[in-house]
């Protein structure tokens, strides 16, 4: 009998690591007919914030919403997160041949559609890029070196140990400054506190080691931008986009007024005509 739960016990145990291993990097519901969009979230945000986006583009699009490992209570993968999660956008992208699709991106989901932008072997249409940026580390970090951004850094061990009380004040924290409404911030707060923690944290060492800079040289598709006004006002804003982009050759720029950095959030029904408008535009 010993022996038989011995064995039991190591069944479930190989099952539970298999899988582990199973995990996905993302993702995706579809829904809608027509013309592919692939709509990517920012970091810690499930895809179900599209939603709203969604029911005005399904009778005329296929949408194609992603959620990333780790978030929205999907399960986390083995490291290096970032790369495992672009490359298996790109797969999904050519195994479903999204012939001409637009990517909707947002903040990392923006970054994302960069990277994506940059390779020859997709055909894309164009990508909308909101309140996102080719290399955000760079904009964080001063005297920015990629290589010098590490797992195992004193910050990120303080993160993770940090108990449940101190990370809750730390998501609120985060929160505050992302959206102008008090109940979006709440929504904010929670994606970060539902999100697996070594994901939290490793995620967004990933997330800010990412410099597209240069590569912003090798798109050709059209590009949209749509940036938040707030904490730090337009004329920053301009000057923060100008200096990240500098290397794309063209693009069409767009003001959030009255917008913190989840412009969907902050300002619904202006962001819903916009995408509309830039989706109709040829």
């Amino acid at each position: 009998m010993k022996n038989l739960i011995l064995l039991l016990v190591s069944f479930v145990f190989s099952l539970s690591i298999y899988a582990k291993n199973e995990s996905q990097p993302i993702s995706v519901e579809v829904t809608g007919k027509g013309k592919p969009i692939l709509l990517i979230p920012g970091f810690t945000v499930p895809g179900d914030i599209w939603n709203p986006l969604v029911k005005k583009l399904e009778k005329n699009y296929e949408c194609h919403i992603v959620t990333l490992a780790g978030f929205g209570g999907k399960e986390p993968i083995e490291f290096p997160w970032l790369p495992k999660v672009n490359e298996s956008i790109k797969k999904y992208i050519l195994k479903n041949d999204l012939q001409n699709a637009t990517i909707i991106g947002h903040s990392l989901g923006g970054t994302i559609a960069i990277w994506l932008a940059t390779k020859n072997d997709l055909k894309l249409s164009k990508i909308i890029l909101i309140d996102a940026l080719p290399a955000s580390g760079a904009l964080m970090i001063p005297d920015f070196n990629p290589e010098n951004l590490i797992y195992e850094s004193p910050y990120n061990n303080q993160q993770l140990t940090m108990d449940d009380v101190a990370f809750e004040q730390t998501a609120t924290a985060m929160s505050k400054g992302m959206s102008l409404k008090e109940s979006a911030r709440e929504k904010i707060k929670n994606w970060i506190l539902e999100s697996d923690r070594k994901t939290y944290v490793y995620g967004f060492t990933d997330y800010l080691k990412l410099d597209l800079r240069e590569n912003l040289k090798n798109i050709s598709i059209p590009v949209t931008i749509i940036a938040a006004s707030q904490p730090y006002g337009e004329e920053m804003v301009k000057q923060t986009y100008k200096n990240q982009y500098e290397n794309l050759k063209d693009y069409n720029f767009i003001i959030a007024e009255d917008s913190a950095h989840f412009i969907m959030l902050d300002n619904p029904e202006w962001f819903l005509k916009q995408m509309q408008t830039i989706l109709s535009s040829k």
